[in-house]
């Protein structure tokens, strides 16, 4: 287990060293979920009960979506130019290697998400701490899982990496619209509505709205907490057992 941690902490400091140097590429990710927040999120204002209880939280999942499933791209470059390569011929362990990446993926998120909380407090966003953690632990669960994916997604893609981009964004912006993450699925026609029914996300979006207002005894919060946790085993299994069958 010591080998273990020794491991998955050098992974983690390899892959966060970029992002300390370079802090501004963080910001910019962060472009379009402010845009989100302070454009979209006021035309909402009122037009959903407590907006900002109900679009907070769909920004946080979109947020989930947009970056750990595009956490692959980096492994992906690392694949086509053979420097992972390099990396799997050396004694570290392979479950470390998928772990301290996903890490790396977790803690940028988490970053985010506390600074779209606090920015949206001034702008009517009440604040539940316990649901807030609840749900950021939630997401993190969530974010394991969609990074996981991602990396098995990047290796099967190597070396052209045409698979990555065709699944990636064919997958994405069906899940984020058929979640209700920036419109209500009430008014929707009933197919409509049936497969968003069908769409994990849209348990873990339910869950997160319950949580970010305080409701924790709401029966969604399990639902979503069991979607997650089912696309975190799911992920981690299959980028283990990527990752030990080599790149």
């Amino acid at each position: 287990m010591t080998t273990f941690l020794r491991d998955t902490t050098t992974v983690f400091s390899r892959e966060f060293a970029p992002v300390v140097r370079e802090p501004l590429g963080l910001l910019f990710e962060m472009g379009q979920p402010l845009l989100f927040l302070f454009l979209f999120g006021s035309l909402l204002d009122g037009a959903v009960g407590s907006s900002w209880q109900w679009f907070v939280p769909g920004i946080l999942v979109m947020m989930c979506l947009t970056g750990p499933m595009a956490s692959g791209y980096t492994l992906l470059v690392e694949l086509i130019g053979g420097s992972m390569e390099r990396l799997m011929v050396t004694p570290l362990n392979r479950t470390a290697m998928l772990v301290g990446r996903t890490m790396k993926e977790m803690a940028i998120l988490l970053a985010q998400a506390v600074l779209i909380i606090v920015l949206s407090i001034p702008l009517g966003f009440e604040l539940y701490a316990a649901g807030v953690l609840v749900g950021l632990a939630q997401l993190l669960v969530f974010g394991i899982g969609l990074g996981a994916l991602s990396f098995v997604l990047a290796i099967k893609s190597a070396p052209s990496g045409t698979l990555f981009y065709i699944v990636s964004q064919s997958i994405l912006f069906p899940l984020l619209l058929l979640s209700g993450v920036l419109l209500p699925l009430d008014t929707a026609p009933a197919w409509l509505r049936t497969i968003g029914q069908i769409n994990p996300v849209t348990h873990i979006v339910d869950a997160q709205r319950a949580l970010f207002a305080g409701d924790l005894a709401n029966p969604s919060i399990l639902y979503g907490t069991a979607a997650a946790c089912a696309i975190a085993a799911i992920g981690l299994y299959l980028g283990n057992r990527a990752m030990r069958r080599g790149v």
